[in-house]
């Protein structure tokens, strides 16, 4: 009985642990914007205006 009440002792202290890394993870801003960096390089460069070259 006694390791019965250990190991729910140890799985909610770890189930703590990770609770807290959520929270900190979320208050942090870990989850902000999860899509777009993926696909950022993906996306095409705007395309570059040649300048004007100066003929003498």
């Amino acid at each position: 009985m006694s390791v019965i009440i250990l190991l729910i002792s140890a799985s909610t202290l770890v189930a703590g642990v990770f609770l807290f890394a959520f929270i900190w993870a979320a208050r942090t801003g870990q989850f902000d914007d999860d899509r777009s960096p993926a696909v950022r390089i993906l996306n095409d460069d705007s395309p570059a205006t040649p300048s004007p070259s100066k003929k003498q």
